[in-house]
């Protein structure tokens, strides 16, 4: 196995064009009924914009095949769309599974959409994929087929559920030369993280961000729900967070992490209250609240343009120190609320890594 080195990828280009060569393959479009041409639009795509759907246990699938397949008036997808898809085996551990597996998978060939018996079955009629299975500790296995078969594919969050699988993922998108992209929608879907982020307030000083954030026993616990807030943290602070804090209670968390050049950043997540998600931003030339959600859309863009051109919208090296961070805010949880240095918990996956095959 080739080692992971995540300095390496902390200083990658990743937007470098050698990522963007991706193998397309031609095939015959999928033979659907009129009726369901008629109502959901022509689901065959052209050469190299045929998408396909691993893991079919969440609402986000019915969601983008509607986006992709049946667009708005106005708004232009360049030609992709959702053409076949693997439901996989679901999670028996996990209800939010296994309980809508058939639900969705029934959906999907409502909406006219192929649904195949594996991942390399999919791999042959399609020529980019989003892993939405909501189990995150399904996704390095998921992801690997896709990989080997330097397809690019855009995986829901979270993208793994443990840095170590999260590193393997990465490592082994740069050993087959296969992009992977990652993200929460919330980075794209909270109106003004773009302009702040690019300096609208000046140089950022600070943010505190919050969001619900139930729990679930199969996956540490801000991977679930808590990943949004964060992944908006990060989206105005950026990289560079060095140690975490973490206070828990029945009904909400509060992560504190501190930078590297003395900025903090904070996540509140409830588990009580009227719902809601945003982030407080400090800027050396003003205090910005931002709320104002956009929905999944703004991500589907973000994905399309990186499947057109390879380009990593969010950094591995960004994510990555995302996953630590939730990692990092776990591990103060277990030792009483104490600090936890983020180059621990990277020393601890590391060592992981070695014993994961790929």
């Amino acid at each position: 196995m080739k080692k992971f080195n995540t300095q390496k990828i902390m200083k990658k280009n990743t937007s470098r064009r050698d990522f963007i060569r991706t193998t397309l393959l031609t095939g015959a479009g999928l033979g659907l009924a009129n009726s369901l041409t008629s109502l959901y639009g022509d689901s065959n795509a052209p050469a190299g914009k045929r998408v396909g759907l691993i893991g079919l246990d969440t609402s986000h699938v019915t969601a983008v095949t509607n986006a992709l397949n049946n667009p708005k008036e106005g708004v232009d997808w360049d030609g992709y769309k959702v053409v076949a898809a693997y439901p996989t085996a679901g999670s028996s551990d996990l209800p939010a599974s296994i309980n809508r597996l058939a639900g969705f998978t029934e959906a999907l060939r409502k909406l006219g959409v192929e649904i195949v018996n594996s991942i390399d079955e999919l791999l042959k009629k399609v020529d980019v994929v989003l892993l939405e299975s909501v189990d995150g500790r399904r996704h390095l296995a998921e992801a690997l087929p896709v990989l080997k078969a330097g397809k690019r594919m855009f995986i829901d969050k979270p993208i793994a559920a443990s840095l170590a699988d999260a590193m393997v993922i990465f490592n082994a998108a740069e050993k087959y030369n296969s992009p992977v992209f990652s993200s929460s929608s919330l980075r794209y879907n909270i109106s003004g993280t773009k302009e702040v982020a690019e300096g609208k307030l000046g140089k950022v000083l600070g943010a505190d961000s919050y969001g619900d954030c139930s729990i679930e026993p199969t996956h540490p616990d801000l991977f679930w729900y808590g990943i949004h807030g964060i992944e908006l943290l990060y989206a105005i602070m950026g990289t560079g967070c060095k140690s975490v804090v973490r206070v828990h209670l029945d009904n909400t968390d509060m992560v504190v992490g501190t930078w590297q050049d003395e900025r903090i950043g904070s996540y509140r997540g409830r588990r009580s209250g009227r719902g809601g998600m945003g982030i407080t931003v400090f800027g050396e030339e003003g205090i910005e609240t931002l709320n104002k959600s956009g929905g999944y859309e703004p991500l589907w863009v973000k994905v399309i343009e990186y499947f057109n051109t390879g380009i990593i919208p969010v950094s591995p090296a960004e994510t990555l120190e995302i996953v630590a961070f939730m990692e990092a805010a776990d591990e103060s949880k277990l030792k009483g609320g104490t600090s936890v240095n983020l180059e621990t918990i990277f020393q601890r996956a590391r060592k992981k890594t070695k014993k994961i095959r790929y």
